[in-house]
């Protein structure tokens, strides 16, 4: 009970950050990366702030000898530079840029029903439907030239 309200709280937390610092409007965002017409550059304080708080949390936390509500830390430790990444990476710009949401921000402007923002969270959803078949197949196909 204590680790899902502790997801809750978070939760709750990143999406009312989000919606303060204008994150659930895709004008805002598209504001920020149209850096040949209007420019908005808000976004930048809403991206330092964030950086900033999370570097001194981390060295704080990790300082620590497990966290408060897990018997060890999970921190990834995979440096490698793959196409899954620079493909996830490419998409995850792509679809910033041109619905001017991310998943986080998305998935918190659900609550207003609005069209676009349904639309955008459906079709994400339905991507990583289709990636995870498409991966499943791979690693099939790889699994069966081993064995």
């Amino acid at each position: 009970m204590k680790t899902f309200l502790a997801a809750f709280s978070s939760a709750l937390l990143f999406g009312l950050g989000l919606g303060v610092a204008g994150m659930t409007l895709p004008k805002k965002v598209i504001g920020f990366l149209d850096i040949t017409g209007e420019w908005d550059p808000s976004l930048i304080a809403v991206m330092v702030g964030a950086i900033l708080v999370h570097s001194v949390s981390y060295r704080l936390i990790t300082k620590r000898d497990s966290p408060v509500l897990a018997s060890r830390f999970q921190i990834p430790t995979r440096r490698d530079i793959d196409w899954k990444l620079i493909s996830g990476s490419a998409m995850f710009g792509a679809g910033w840029g041109l619905g001017g949401f991310c998943p986080g921000p998305a998935l918190v402007s659900t609550v207003t029903g609005n069209s676009s923002v349904l639309i955008f969270v459906l079709s994400m959803v339905v991507g990583i439907l289709i990636y995870n078949q498409f991966d499943k197949r791979i690693l099939q196909q790889i699994t069966n030239k081993k064995g």
